[in-house]
């Protein structure tokens, strides 16, 4: 299949490589069709491009890359909507925002996507009764060991 795409211009994506929409990302319902772009110097994150709109890509990352602990119940009915047989055909990604100042880069655990890498059926879940947030702030999240010595010495320093 021939995809147009505004950032990667003319790709051609094998038949079997098209991820069709279960239940579609929230605000954008009119599109069921999409594909995986993956750039070597992006990594550990992937675009997630629609097949029917160019100009339409979401940045999305496995949320394990940043959240080790990261874990999500799935209801036994989304589980028949993707056809799952068998949990290791299924990826999890959530939609990451990049802004200018990548320093406020978040992730949207509250919504993931799975993917049924054998039927290549996907949802985009919507998490209730849990604490993950819709903006993640990574950055804020990833604190070293000297940072807080640092921080330390500020309060300090303020008094």
């Amino acid at each position: 299949m021939k995809v147009t795409t505004v950032r990667f211009g003319l790709l051609d994506i094998p038949d079997d490589k098209v991820i069709t929409m279960a239940k579609p990302v929230l605000g954008f319902e009119h599109l069921k069709k999409f594909c995986i772009i993956e750039s070597e110097n992006f990594q550990p994150f992937l675009w997630f491009q629609s097949v029917e709109d160019p100009a339409v890509a979401f940045i999305v990352v496995n949320p394990v890359f940043f959240r080790t602990d990261y874990r999500i119940e799935v209801n036994p009915k989304e589980i028949e909507e993707l056809k799952i047989r068998d949990v290791k055909n299924i990826e999890t990604y959530v939609i990451a925002t990049i802004p200018a100042d990548p320093t406020r880069m978040s992730l949207n655990l509250q919504g993931p996507i799975l993917i049924n890498t054998e039927t290549c059926l996907a949802k985009q879940l919507v998490l209730v009764n849990t604490d993950y947030e819709v903006r993640y702030y990574v950055i804020e999240d990833r604190k070293f060991p000297e940072d807080a010595e640092v921080e330390k010495e500020l309060a300090e320093a303020a008094f």
